[in-house]
């Protein structure tokens, strides 16, 4: 069991704990993308709970179990956990490229939303860019590994794929961003 108490008073004073024991401010860039990557996870957890088609269901599960991968490696600075593997980022690029083959091309902005799920996965796509950027503002005070860059990366272009998917399965047409002269 590695959660033996929810309440264990260390973290009164601003200070939490990464997986190594080392105590760390609440605010340090670390502990932001940890919080950033559960935030996500948390909006990933509200897409599925208004997902009615387990088809598109079990990879977002998945994703999930990818986002935790990634906060316990990161939640073990200097250690080669590596549980998030390359095969996962492979996979999503996949799914990237099967639904990219049955859209029709993209040729303008479109603008976020239609139905209560598909804006859900648009709210999903802003939190992984969210993460991503906490990502990088990380990467450049300690580094850290690629795969989880890349992988958030692709992350946020499933989701915006997923999201397209999901209007076109639906018959609903995509509305475009109006650039007025």
């Amino acid at each position: 069991m590695r959660i033996t108490k929810v309440t264990t008073k260390t973290g009164d004073a601003g200070e939490t704990g990464l997986g190594t024991g080392q105590r760390v401010l609440k605010n340090h860039p670390r502990i932001m993308v940890l919080g950033a990557l559960d935030h996500l996870n948390s909006i990933i957890g509200w897409v599925i709970s208004a997902c009615e088609n387990k088809e598109l269901a079990e990879p977002l599960k998945n994703i999930q179990q990818d986002i935790f991968d990634i906060g316990a490696d990161m939640s073990l600075p200097e250690r080669d956990a590596d549980l998030l593997k390359k095969e996962r980022l492979i996979d999503l690029e996949h799914q990237i490229d099967s639904i990219t083959s049955v859209l029709p091309p993209l040729k303008e902005f479109i603008l976020p939303g239609g139905s209560e799920f598909i804006s859900r996965i648009h709210i999903a796509r802003t939190s992984c860019r969210n993460t991503e950027r906490e990502m990088i503002s990380m990467f450049n005070n300690e580094g850290a590994s690629q795969l989880h860059g890349k992988y958030i990366n692709r992350l946020s272009d499933y989701l915006f794929l997923l999201a397209r998917l999901v209007k076109h399965n639906e018959g609903v047409e995509e509305e475009h961003w109006r650039l007025e002269k």
